[in-house]
């Protein structure tokens, strides 16, 4: 029984019996159970047709916490599980007359598990009364309600969990651990690892798909108090949070699921600063990247807060780590983040406490409503500003060309605030329009309870919806292509290179491989491109910055694809750089696949040119490093040494994965053989052989630095 590695074989620490619990979990076996009971069905609840909205979903809840099926695996050592198959599928795992109650759920978010570690559930229930009373006869009063009705609904389920334990038997620790937590404050790292998966199951069997956040910063305090007084070890406490891993695992199922089966926003942020500036790595945050070596789980995607001050000791542990391969440990340059949400606006101190939404753009924990609208800046400059190449439009100058699309860049922009706009019944005065029920998720969220408002309705602290650019690096090559073909090298025409390009470089086959082969793209350090790109992110942050209010929300600009690029392709024309019409292009802020000749510090150089105090939402890099790169002590030395670089440059987020071509294209024909082998797509991590054929062929496509 291994668990796979691209390089390397890894360590064993853990039990064999977790071990085995692991294996199985991974092998599918409680994801298949999952799909056994796909929801619970309303159809007996008295009077529901007449029910208001949110009483429909105080009854799907109720119902969830009632009937839900109950599991608890052999030897397991927390307790609580998301047995529902529709929440695999983000919706609320209810039916009415074989109808789904809800089609969609919330995720892109990271609830406020510290208030239910520190203070308990029933801190929030007495929270909620104190509003009750205060919003009583007011339209605030049903949502109020609603939240009481849930938190009865977790003390149901809760319930249901100690008397099947004790009936069981055997598991008498579980039952003493689960007593008190989450209702009351943990006392223990024991009952601290309890709480928070509890909470979490019940946030995921309701349909909610939450980030963890930073888990050593929350549990941290209670490991470091129990080793002291010796109440426990170290190898007793990574067996417990390896429990806790491997409970995440119940929704793997095998099979083809488009962008992977491990897709569920349940990321993991390690180390940084707290509020007060100090050092948060501790003991938990190397027990976390041990479980992650030993067992390759990557349904937790983690990313570690690196800064300049940062330990060798952590150092060298994250680059141990990502040479195992998988993608599962990334890298945020905190001193980046931080900066640029204080120069945002946000305190310092709140500033400090930065996660993410469960995949990697940036949010303060349970204090954040999150979304985001991801378009293609490629296609704005081939159909709007060059008109679909029609010849139509002439530019006379470089700097004639880069100004109309910016232009069109803002018309794009405004639009998007425009929309988000429509979903206030006033703007001004930020009422939003009633939309479905989320109040399990608004339970932990700070403001909601508070102000009598959801999380989807402005109870949230800080709302944020985040403009992200898509296509950036594609749509720098293309201008400064166009710059050095027509306007410096006068190689071709303007009016002629829009012809060549509005039929597919078709009879220009010279000049396409010319304009392929002759200059150097973004990724390999070259300032005329690089430059053309960090100019691209600070006009769309101005653009973003102007709005931001304006549309009922904060506008923070950010850039990402999240594979979108494979969406994209069909719509794309021919790019002046010299790609033909559909290619599948660049991903995140990463390089166009075939452009990149100079190796991963030339990469790190060309991305960090830009300003990344300006993208508050986010900006990823994806560097793929050959196996043979990472082999051995001098391996570890490299990886570390270009997550330094990354740092001192002003990086902001960092995603290193291991690429071995050969052996995804094997696991491509054979995938029966490769079940637990990991990538990183953007993010998130997706098992390879749960993608479909045209994601794999695009990660596959990302790893080779070929050229046609």
């Amino acid at each position: 029984m291994e668990f796979f590695a691209v390089n390397g074989i890894r360590p064993k620490r853990l039990s064999e019996e977790t071990r085995l619990f692991a294996y199985e979990s991974l092998c599918h076996k409680y994801g298949k159970m999952t799909d056994e009971a796909p929801y619970v069905a309303l159809d007996g609840a008295v009077g529901y047709e007449k029910m208001t909205h949110l009483g429909k979903y105080d009854t799907a809840i109720r119902y969830i916490a009632e009937r839900s099926p109950i599991r608890i695996c052999a030897g397991e050592l927390v307790s609580g599980a998301a047995t529902l198959g529709l929440s695999i599928h983000h919706n609320v795992p209810a039916a009415y007359k074989g109808k789904w109650f809800f089609e969609g759920s919330i995720s892109h978010l990271t609830v406020d598990f510290e208030t239910v570690l520190k203070k308990g559930v029933n801190y929030i229930t007495e929270k909620a009364e104190k509003s009750l009373e205060k919003y009583r006869g007011t339209e605030k009063e049903a949502f109020i309600v609603s939240c009481l009705s849930c938190l009865e609904s977790m003390k149901i389920w809760h319930g249901r969990y100690i008397e099947a334990l004790t009936e069981l038997g055997g598991y008498e620790d579980n039952i003493r651990n689960l007593e008190r937590v989450p209702f009351e404050p943990a006392e223990s790292f024991y009952e601290a690892v309890q709480s928070l998966w509890f909470t979490f199951a019940f946030l995921r069997i309701t349909g909610n798909w939450p980030g963890i956040g930073r888990i050593d910063h929350l549990l941290g305090d209670y490991l470091e108090s129990d080793l002291e007084k010796g109440k426990i070890t170290l190898d007793g406490a990574r067996e417990i949070l390896a429990h806790f891993f491997i409970k995440g695992c119940e929704w793997v199922k095998g099979g083809d699921y488009i962008s992977g089966d491990a897709q569920h926003y349940q990321n993991i942020v390690l180390g940084g600063i707290d509020e007060d500036g100090r050092e948060v790595t501790n003991a938990v945050t190397y027990l976390v990247l041990d479980i992650i070596e030993e067992t390759g789980i990557s349904d937790f995607p983690v990313t570690v807060r690196i800064n300049k001050n940062t330990e060798e000791k952590l150092l060298k542990r994250v680059s141990e780590v990502i040479s195992y391969g998988g993608g599962v440990v990334a890298v945020y340059n905190e001193e980046t983040v931080i900066k640029s949400l204080v120069s945002y606006g946000y305190d310092e101190r709140e500033a400090r406490r930065f996660a993410n939404d469960g995949c990697w753009e940036i949010q303060i924990p349970g204090s954040t409503y999150f979304s985001y609208m991801p378009f293609d800046s490629l296609q704005i400059l081939q159909k709007n500003t060059l008109d679909c190449y029609s010849g139509k439009v002439v530019y006379e100058s470089f700097e004639e060309l880069y100004g109309a699309f910016v232009s069109d860049l803002r018309e794009h922009v405004e639009g998007l605030g425009k929309w988000r706009r429509s979903f206030f019944e006033e703007t001004d005065k930020r009422i939003w329009k009633k939309t479905f029920p989320c109040t399990v998720v608004s339970l932990f969220e700070r403001g909601c309870i508070e102000k009598g408002l959801s999380y989807l309705e402005g109870g949230p602290l800080y709302n944020i919806t985040s403009p992200h650019i898509g296509g950036l690096p594609d749509t720098a090559n293309s201008l400064y292509a166009v710059k050095k073909l027509v306007f410096e090298d006068k190689k071709v025409s303007f009016e002629d290179l829009m012809d060549a390009l509005r039929n597919n470089w078709e009879g220009q086959e010279d000049l396409r491989r010319f304009a392929m082969t002759k200059y150097s793209y973004f990724g390999n350090d070259n300032d005329e491109v690089d430059l053309i790109a960090a100019r691209i992110v600070s006009d769309f942050a101005d653009i973003c910055d102007s709005l931001s209010g304006s549309c009922g929300y904060s506008f923070p600009a950010g850039i990402s694809t999240f594979g979108r690029q494979l969406e994209w392709s069909p719509s794309r024309l021919s790019t002046p750089s010299g790609r033909k019409a559909g290619e599948i292009l660049s991903g995140n802020f990463s390089p166009t696949p075939g452009t990149d000749f100079e190796g991963p510090t030339s990469i790190i150089s060309s991305y960090c040119k830009a300003d990344f105090t300006r993208t508050v939402s986010g900006a990823a890099l994806d560097v793929m490093l050959d196996v043979s790169a990472v082999k051995g002590e001098e391996g570890v030395f490299a990886v570390s040494s270009l997550i330094k670089g990354f740092v001192r440059r002003g990086g902001h987020f960092l995603q290193l994965d291991v690429a071995d071509t050969e052996l995804l294209r094997k696991a491509q024909s054979e995938p029966e053989n490769y079940q637990s082998l990991s990538v990183r797509v953007s993010g998130w991590n997706a098992r390879f052989v749960t993608l479909d054929k045209e994601w794999q062929d695009m990660i596959i496509a990302q790893r080779e630095k070929t050229t046609t």
